[in-house]
């Protein structure tokens, strides 16, 4: 196996999204964009996506690390505006593109062209959060998009089962495809539902922590693997099970979650990178099947198919976002009163990505009986043209977009006295803490080191007191180890109010990530401190 193309495409690609760091052009823009140019360059190999790779491969963790940085709360709470895109929005777009393929290209059978429209219904998860990450969304609309880009390849690779089995001979069924979409419903978030708490308690009982991460890391995989063997949606287990142990990430070792993060930053940076870089490098097996639809009749139909997917989200979105707040009285005491501005993001912001495109190169090349599949390289090139006018255009005006609509910023005053009294509350707690344990002789420290633990909340940055020498007659613990475990108790306290508060929803999970770390990096100063 020649090694050197993939090394290529990793440093390759993970060079440029660094660079587009200090550009204003969205990193996933400049990757497929060099890739689109790269891919005609002399002795650049094919890199062909493999849907046997991307989709049991490079989805897991790409779904993995998106989903555990979600909130499990604000997704709860935005589960109906959620489910209206990532199950309906899907099985809508699916029927009107391939409605719109079936009359717009001459003898386009109604079941290829529903395989058409099913393989370009989901916006992307890697695109969606990466734009979302770099534009700073509203935290309502953010939380909509990733929670749709989360679950809906689960829709879309059913709906696109189904009108494959149509397409090549095997007599599908309205009741069958019901079926199988429940079942894959389901069956995956059965299996996550079953996985998630045995993951959780291995997590939480090895004491290693590169043995924790590497659990960590085959984590999606078990999920993905385990609930394709039931022929359920691997993708709805992977987004579960990380829905679950990002919620109760805080139970984890702070080690562990230090290693954790870093690494989880670094796989999702190299594979979010290759994806994008790997989409632009498909043009010139792309356009090689082309064959008798070259020319302006391909761009006709590229044209008129990326018309109709962005008619149709925008088709779909304001309806759904309106309508149900009309007849429901229940929903508009519920939930917060949506905006046109708010429509008009989540309308634009539908990027479809890597996953279209290896589903679209899953399409077998002949049906039963041996003929080929009717327009096979057609509905490649259409799901390419798709995914790149959809990352090109929309990718590229959505931030200015967002600028123009004056969305009202987060509140810095308001986010800091936040946090200022989760602290202060978490602060009192620890303190308690330290005062009920200096009770028990076995946790005697000299007097500097006890005003220090009192102090450590508002002085984190001083300079390393002096450790003594003694040892605790109770317990045999040196100064330094009843320093560690009397620290570590107190961080403890503030962690489980920091917790506390997120889950009454004083403050959000974002925040509780950033205060948590700033306790795990505390925690690992006070090891090293005290030797």
């Amino acid at each position: 196996m020649d090694v050197m193309p993939l090394l290529l495409l990793v440093a390759g690609s993970a060079a440029i999204a660094a660079a587009a760091r200090r550009t204003p052009v969205p990193a996933p823009l400049l990757l497929v964009a060099v890739g689109l140019v790269v891919s005609y360059i002399p002795g650049i190999p094919d890199y062909t996506l493999d849907p046997e790779v991307v989709l049991p491969l490079l989805l897991p963790p790409l779904l993995y690390t998106s989903a555990s940085d979600s909130s499990y709360l604000d997704l709860r709470a935005q589960m109906r505006p959620v489910a209206l895109l990532s199950v309906g929005y899907v099985l809508f777009a699916t029927v009107v593109v391939g409605w719109a393929v079936y009359l717009i290209v001459p003898g386009m059978p109604l079941p290829a062209a529903l395989v058409l429209g099913a393989v370009v219904a989901p916006p992307d998860a890697v695109a969606a959060t990466a734009v979302a990450r770099r534009v700073g969304l509203p935290s309502r609309i953010t939380t909509i998009l990733q929670g749709e880009s989360l679950l809906n390849d689960a829709t879309a690779i059913t709906a696109y089962k189904v009108a494959l089995a149509a397409a090549v001979g095997e007599g599908a069924t309205w009741v069958g495809g019901i079926e199988e979409f429940l079942l894959a419903a389901v069956g995956g978030v059965g299996v996550g539902l079953i996985l998630m708490a045995p993951l959780h308690w291995l997590r939480t009982h090895l004491k290693e922590p590169l043995l924790q991460n590497t659990l960590s890391l085959l984590i999606p995989f078990v999920a993905y693997g385990v609930a394709e063997q039931f022929h359920a949606s691997g993708v709805l287990a992977v987004v579960v099970v990380a829905l679950y142990l990002g919620h109760r990430a805080w139970e984890v070792d702070f080690a562990t979650r230090l290693q954790e993060e870093a690494v989880w930053k670094m796989v999702a940076f190299i594979l979010e990178s290759a994806v994008f870089a790997l989409i632009g490098l498909q043009l010139p097996i792309v356009l090689r099947g082309l064959g008798q639809y070259a020319g302006a009749e391909a761009a006709w139909y590229a044209v008129a198919v990326f018309l109709v997917v962005v008619a149709a989200r925008f088709a779909w979105v304001y309806p759904g976002t309106f309508v149900p707040r009309i007849l429901s009285a229940r929903i508009r005491e519920r939930e917060s009163n949506p905006t046109w501005r708010g429509a008009m993001v989540t309308s634009w912001a539908g990027m479809r990505g890597v996953v279209s495109l290896a589903i679209a190169f899953s399409i077998p090349v002949t049906v039963h009986g041996g003929g080929a599949f009717p327009h096979r390289n057609l509905i490649l090139f259409l799901t390419f043209t798709t995914v790149i006018g959809t990352l090109v255009v929309q990718g590229l005006t959505l931030p200015p977009l967002i600028r123009r609509l004056n969305f009202p910023g987060r509140d810095p005053q308001a986010e800091t006295l936040a946090e200022a009294n989760a602290q202060a509350q978490a602060s009192r707690s620890a303190e308690a803490r330290l005062d009920e344990l200096l009770t028990d002789d076995r946790n005697e420290l000299p007097p500097p080191l006890a005003d220090r633990l009192r102090t450590v909340l508002e002085r984190r940055r001083n300079a390393v007191w002096e450790r003594l020498g003694q040892t605790n007659p109770v317990t045999g613990e040196s100064v330094d180890d009843t320093y560690r475990r009397l620290s570590s108790e107190m961080i403890s306290a503030e962690r489980t109010v920091f917790v506390r508060l997120r889950d009454h929803r004083y403050i959000d999970d974002e925040m509780l990530r950033t205060l948590l770390r700033r306790l795990d990096l505390e925690e690992a100063a006070a090891y090293r401190e005290a030797g």
